[in-house]
This record gives C-alpha cells, sequence and structure tokens, in this order.
C-alpha cells in the first residue's frame, strides 16, 4: 500500500483533534483512502500542553515534546518542507498574516499537498495561492474553512456537479445565531446575550469577527468561488453584522412572523451574481428560521434538484478536526483527479444595491401628526408597494414603527429615505433599519 505522509502546523484546538483523531482511528483512515497515512511530525511552540490536553505522544513532535523558541520551530518548519518524505502539510496556526501566508505558499512551492481551516486567508488572499497549487499540480484542502463539519465545499464541488447552482443562502456563523436566539427566545438585550456567549465559549473576548459579519462573508467568499468561478473580495462584498440589533427589532419581526438571523446569501441571475451578508427577517415558514443556538445551516438551490438544506456545527475541536481529517483521506484517494475549485468564469459582480428583495424597515421619529401617512408617501412616490405598516410605539415625544414593502432594490429604499430626510429634516431621529425579508 502506498504511504502518505503529513506534516502537521500548529497543536492548538484544531490541530490537536486532528493529531487525536488520527491516534484513535488511523486503520480505519488508511482503508477509506486506500493509502497509508502516516502522521510524521507535529511543530508546535508548547507541546507539553498539546500532550496534556489530547494525550498525545511527544515522539509526534519536533524536538521530543520539549517547548520550542520560535525560531526553532522554524527551523524545523523548514526542515518538513525541504523534506522529500512529506507529501501534505496540515496549517491549523490560523490568521492572515504575511508570515502565515508565506507558510502556505511556501507549502504549495516545495510540490505538497496543503489542508487548512483557514477561511480567512483563503477569502482574502487565496487566489493566488489557488493559482500556484493549480501550476504545481497540488491540491489545497478547505472543507473545514466553511461551517466546519457541514461538508458543504464537497457538496458544491462533488455532488452537484450535475445541476446549476441557483442561490445559496444560510447561517454561517454559530456565534451571531447563538447571540440572536438568546436575544429571540429570552427577551435579551444584545451586550447580554454576547456575555452569554462568550460565557459558555461561543464567543472570543474580540468577538468582532463574528459580530460584525466578516467570518460569514469570509465563507460566502469560498463558496461563491466554488458554485460561479468568481473571485469575489471582501470589499466587493455589502457586509452589514448583528451589533445594532435590539429588543425592538426582535418585536417587529415577531409581528410578521418572522426571526432575526444573520444570513449569506447569494444569487445568479442571468449571469450575473448579486451577494451580501446582513441581518434579515427570515419568515418562519423558512427552514433557517427554526435554527437556533450555535448551529450552522447552508441551503442550496439548483436549477434541475431543488432546495437542499445541510445543518450541523460549524465550530469545534472535533468538527473541524474531522473536516480536516476528510480532506487528506480525499486527497490521498483521489487528489490526481481533484479540482481545487471551479474554472474561472468571466461573470458580473452585481451592485447589491440592485439585489430585489421584499423590505422591513424601522422608523424612529418625533411624535409628529401625520408621520406615518408622509412617510408611506414618501415609499410609494418610488414605485414600492407597502404590505403592511406596524403598531406605533410611543415613548414621550418619539415613536419607533416598522413598514413591510413588497419587492423591490435596496437602491429605492435609500431614495425614499433620502427623501424623507430631505422634506422634513428632523423628523427622523436615527438612520432607519433596513433588513431584507426572506421568504
Amino acid at each position: 500500500m502506498k504511504t502518505m505522509k503529513i506534516a502537521l502546523l500548529g497543536c492548538g484546538t484544531v490541530g490537536g483533534g486532528v493529531a487525536r483523531i488520527f491516534g484513535e482511528i488511523n486503520p480505519e483512515l488508511n482503508a477509506r483512502a486506500n493509502v497509508s497515512l502516516v502522521l510524521d511530525s507535529i511543530v508546535e511552540i508548547n507541546p507539553p500542553a498539546a500532550i496534556e490536553r489530547f494525550q498525545l505522544p511527544a515522539s509526534l513532535f519536533c524536538g521530543g515534546g520539549r517547548l520550542l523558541q520560535p525560531d526553532e520551530a522554524s527551523r524545523y518548519i523548514d526542515d518538513l518542507l525541504a523534506s522529500p518524505e512529506i507529501d501534505l502539510v496540515v496549517e491549523t496556526i490560523g490568521g492572515t498574516s504575511d508570515f502565515v501566508f508565506d507558510l502556505c505558499h511556501r507549502v504549495i512551492e516545495a510540490g505538497k499537498h496543503l489542508v487548512t481551516a483557514n477561511k480567512a486567508l483563503l477569502a482574502e488572499r487565496g487566489r493566488t495561492l489557488f493559482d500556484l497549487a493549480e501550476n504545481k499540480g497540488v491540491k489545497i484542502g478547505f472543507e473545514a474553512a466553511v461551517c466546519g463539519a457541514i461538508p458543504i465545499v464537497k457538496t458544491i464541488k462533488e455532488n452537484f456537479t450535475g445541476d446549476k447552482i441557483l442561490s445559496i443562502s444560510g447561517i454561517m456563523n454559530g456565534t451571531s445565531n447563538y447571540i440572536l436566539s438568546r436575544m429571540q427566545n429570552e427577551s435579551l438585550e444584545f451586550g447580554a446575550a454576547l456575555q452569554l456567549a462568550q460565557d459558555n465559549g461561543y464567543a472570543e473576548a474580540d468577538p468582532s469577527l463574528d459580530i460584525n459579519g466578516g467570518d460569514a462573508g469570509h465563507k460566502l467568499i469560498l463558496l461563491i468561488k466554488l458554485a460561479w468561478g468568481i473571485d469575489v473580495s471582501m470589499d466587493d462584498l455589502s457586509i452589514i453584522g448583528i451589533e445594532n440589533i435590539g429588543k425592538e427589532d426582535i418585536d417587529f419581526a415577531n409581528e410578521i412572523n418572522a426571526k432575526i438571523k444573520l444570513i449569506c446569501y447569494a444569487k445568479k441571475i442571468n449571469g450575473d451574481i448579486y451577494a451580501t451578508v446582513r441581518p434579515m427577517m427570515v419568515k418562519n415558514n423558512n427552514f433557517l428560521s427554526q435554527v437556533n443556538g450555535a448551529t450552522n445551516a447552508v441551503r442550496v438551490n439548483n436549477h434541475y434538484s431543488g432546495i437542499h438544506f445541510l445543518v450541523g456545527k460549524g465550530a469545534g475541536s472535533g468538527e473541524t478536526a474531522m473536516s480536516i481529517v476528510s480532506d487528506i483521506v480525499f486527497i490521498a484517494r483521489y487528489g490526481e483527479r481533484m479540482k481545487n475549485t471551479a474554472a474561472p468564469q468571466e461573470r458580473i459582480f452585481a451592485d447589491a444595491r440592485q439585489f430585489v428583495f421584499p423590505y422591513l424597515i424601522t422608523f424612529h421619529t418625533a411624535d409628529v401628526p401625520g408621520t406615518t401617512g408622509f412617510i408611506a408617501t414618501a415609499i410609494g412616490n418610488q414605485n414600492i408597494n407597502i404590505e403592511t405598516v406596524s403598531h406605533n410605539r410611543h415613548t414621550g415625544e418619539k415613536a419607533m414603527f416598522s413598514v413591510a414593502t413588497m419587492p423591490s432594490t435596496f437602491e429605492k429604499i435609500e431614495a425614499a429615505v433620502e427623501a424623507i430626510q430631505r422634506e422634513r429634516p428632523g423628523l427622523l431621529l436615527s438612520e432607519p433599519k433596513i433588513m431584507p425579508i426572506l421568504y
């Protein structure tokens, strides 16, 4: 049986999970790959912590399991990349620094396969790596970079190759979903729900990328590349986070039989690709509205086979490590016939402001008679049909209400708001919140 030797760079939460899986089910992995898979070496600054946490043999670690200085770790990495014995490298260091990018570049340049969960690196700087891998004839496995244990990358790359993907939508960040679920189910304010997420290990001390939509945006960029073969940057993608969601927004969602979710949405329309990440009012008859806690869910709508849902845990040591190990097995078995991404396509990445949705617009105004009628008229003047208007909430000299529209472009909604501000300066006490309604 052919042998494939693997080097693991980093042995923290994810890397340690990979090593543990190899230690526990290596014979089964060999049978599935039809290759003898050997975890040959691990480079880790703090091996004693990893050895204790994951019950790993010290002999796996470069340096025999002792603490390493950074320059020592770098020398061991250099040796592994230069070794003709190493066939595949797993990167679990993380981040988008020049050091990590250069490291991944060197892995590929050395003619070795790369497996990583580093969604931010691949979304922001991946084009160079994918192009180099194509030239070098090696593979990049990144199933773990998108929604942890959910096999969405292989599903799009392999299972849907006989179909045309029309749209992809879903909940792709567990932290934001946990926060919104607690706000919805327990009437919590955003700050209290965020603190619970941190206390329970679902949010980092700095949760910025989770709550501002950046993490979800990285994942959507990778899925767009897989589904339609186009490269999108974070600057191209329209992203709004959940930081400004309040209890009143939850109440307005309940009024229209919906729940607020941070949704990744991409759709192909006549060759143009529209995409956005933002909070949406997801109607209760849409399955995504029922996905709570830190769970991820992806909805794929295909031309021939219809709608598919993939649901599961989007993070965690075992979950993410499992996806990395699956990529290793897949590369070992099918590597010569695998494609890293879809073939590049000449498609237009369209302006998200032209994306058509029904919208819920929440207005915070001075409590002046005739305000609701004036605002409804301003919306109608942009040829936007109104479906419902909520009850007014009055607090002293202030009022708050929402307007649900029929399908419209975001550009028209913006124009209506600009007209209101121009014709009645000072009437709006804050910028209206504008959220798509997802049926």
